[in-house]
């Protein structure tokens, strides 16, 4: 069973940055399609960013432009990186495979963006 965790996120001003990881056991990674989801309070989780297993990408209107996914399949993990943060970005975000998050998921890790 494939296991994902999170890091990266934390506390940052509006219009700084974050990158975020995701590393995920198991040998079968390479060949999933894998996204970024984020969970804001009282809201739902929603899927931000997508990469395919060949590398193609996806984004939400409300981040493209400022984040970027990408991922090493010789590590197991996908990233997420972060610029011009806003304050509506401060969410749990999660990883997980994409457009169906078919895994268990992560603890996730908290980005908050605040002055």
């Amino acid at each position: 069973q494939v296991q994902l965790v999170e890091s990266g996120g934390g506390l940052v001003q509006p219009g700084g940055s974050l990158r975020l990881s995701c590393k995920a056991s198991g040998s079968i990674f390479s060949i999933y399609a894998m996204g970024w989801y984020r969970q804001a309070p009282g809201k739902q989780r929603e899927l931000v960013a997508s990469i395919t297993s060949g590398g193609s990408t996806n984004y939400a209107d409300s981040v493209k432009g400022r984040f970027t996914i990408s991922r090493d399949n010789a590590k197991n993990t996908v990233y997420l990186q972060m610029n011009s943060l806003k304050p509506e970005d401060t969410a749990v975000y999660y990883c997980n495979r994409a457009p169906t998050a078919s895994l268990a998921w992560g603890q996730g890790t908290q980005v908050t963006v605040s002055s």
